[in-house]
């Protein structure tokens, strides 16, 4: 019994077909989406051998979800879901199967590429906050946490698995074949959105334009749960993100073997999966609020130690503590944002969760390389970690409702 809840719970699964099939799919997809990132790198570099170039990559795929984020959540809220979802997926999978045909007959130049890169990103930044409606649209409240830290450990295992099935493709098949096995795993992602129901919107749809932009915009600024949380998070990756300060610590500290550098983001990703295969020990606590401030603060005090560590393996423990505490900061903070988010809402706040989560990094890891240049690596470390667990203490203090909101236990009936 102890262990059943300690592990992660896949009642979601067997309870909800319509979330299996979905979880599936988009588990799959996810694993073509992660070799596709290696791939554009691989085929970018390549050509320009420029880390200008490179770094242009991450502008391309960030910059579409920035700019149309809000207004393509105002537009999931006004939509069937599920339609809407489709005509997204539908489209990243076109811009696949136009990378996999470039790779495979005539290689574009990188100019090329990064425009193909960003116009699918901009699909996906109206598939992202679409796909973040479906968790409470297909399970009862009580099974919110639960299914938030499955897709969770999906989205890891395409982390961990997809990079390096993506360098062994490369290899095989080349920059083509790689793309082109992406264009096929977008079937799993149709596969999962046709076993969906109808999810419009109803009564509360948004209204049009910028008013429905306002309107959320608005929500998220009155509402001090939703408020709370989304500040904790974009505070916590803007202050202490640590990837950019990598290669200078494993040079400074560990003579800058690039195996040493692979581990680096390898621990990060093994604390993540361990605590999504051990989530039951949270996701069943009635505090979710309590329970993302506990791992923000985690993360800041454990990349603080990683910055003061001189041997390598306690640096390592430093990071897989890291990356177990943000499994928990994230779905602790998924579960009290869609719990306390209306239906009709759904789309917009997705849109804002997407947008911190992916500008919060890279501001972070910007801010992280700009101290580390003017001071040193071990400086930015800690500095960054002791300002997150001060802003993560400030959120806490200011906002009760965070702290003792529990979530509600109403359950509604389970979509089939």
């Amino acid at each position: 019994m102890a262990l059943r809840h300690t592990l992660i719970d896949v009642t979601p699964l067997r309870s909800s077909p319509a979330f299996r099939r979905l979880w599936i799919g988009q588990s799959l997809s996810g694993l073509g989406s992660q070799m596709t990132v290696v791939t554009v790198l691989f085929q970018v570099w390549r050509s320009t051998g420029s880390t200008t170039w490179t770094g242009a990559v991450g502008l391309a795929q960030a910059l579409p979800l920035v700019v149309l984020g809000l207004f393509a959540g105002s537009l999931v809220d006004r939509v069937d879901r599920r339609r809407f979802y489709l005509l997204t997926t539908g489209g990243q999978s076109v811009c696949s199967l136009l990378l996999a045909l470039q790779g495979l007959f005539r290689p574009l130049p990188a100019a090329g590429i990064l425009v193909l890169v960003a116009v699918q990103s901009c699909f996906a930044a109206g598939g992202g906050p679409t796909s973040r409606t479906f968790v409470p649209s297909l399970l009862p409240r009580s099974r919110l946490a639960a299914g938030l830290a499955l897709r969770r450990i999906s989205f890891q295992a395409a982390m961990l698995l997809g990079p390096a099935l993506g360098g062994l493709v490369i290899a095989g098949l080349g920059v083509g074949g790689c793309h082109l096995i992406d264009a096929v795993t977008f079937g799993a992602a149709f596969y999962g959105a046709f076993g969906l129901p109808e999810l419009k919107p109803g009564d509360d749809a948004a209204r049009p334009g910028l008013r429905g932009v306002l309107d959320g915009l608005g929500f998220l600024v009155r509402t001090p749960v939703i408020r709370g949380a989304l500040l904790t998070d974009l505070a916590t990756t803007v202050l202490s993100m640590p990837v950019s300060l990598f290669p200078l610590i494993n040079s400074e500290r560990f003579g800058g073997s690039p195996r040493t550098l692979g581990l680096f983001l390898t621990a990060l990703a093994v604390g993540g999966v361990t605590a999504s295969v051990l989530s039951g020990t949270f996701t069943r606590l009635p505090r979710p609020g309590a329970v993302m401030l506990g791992g923000s603060a985690t993360w800041g005090a454990a990349l603080a130690l990683f910055g003061v560590a001189r041997d390598p393996w306690a640096g390592l423990a430093c990071l897989v503590v890291a990356g177990a505490a943000d499994t928990v900061s994230v779905v602790s903070r998924g579960t009290v944002v869609q719990a306390h988010t209306p239906a009709g809402l759904l789309g917009r706040v997705g849109a804002a969760e997407q947008i911190v989560g992916q500008a919060g990094p890279d501001i972070g890891n910007l801010r992280g390389g700009l101290v580390a240049d003017a001071t040193s690596g071990a400086v930015a470390l800690v500095a960054g970690g002791l300002l997150c667990l001060g802003a993560v203490a400030t959120v806490g203090l200011t906002t009760a409702a965070l702290r003792r909101a529990p979530v509600p236990c109403a359950d509604a009936p389970a979509a089939s």
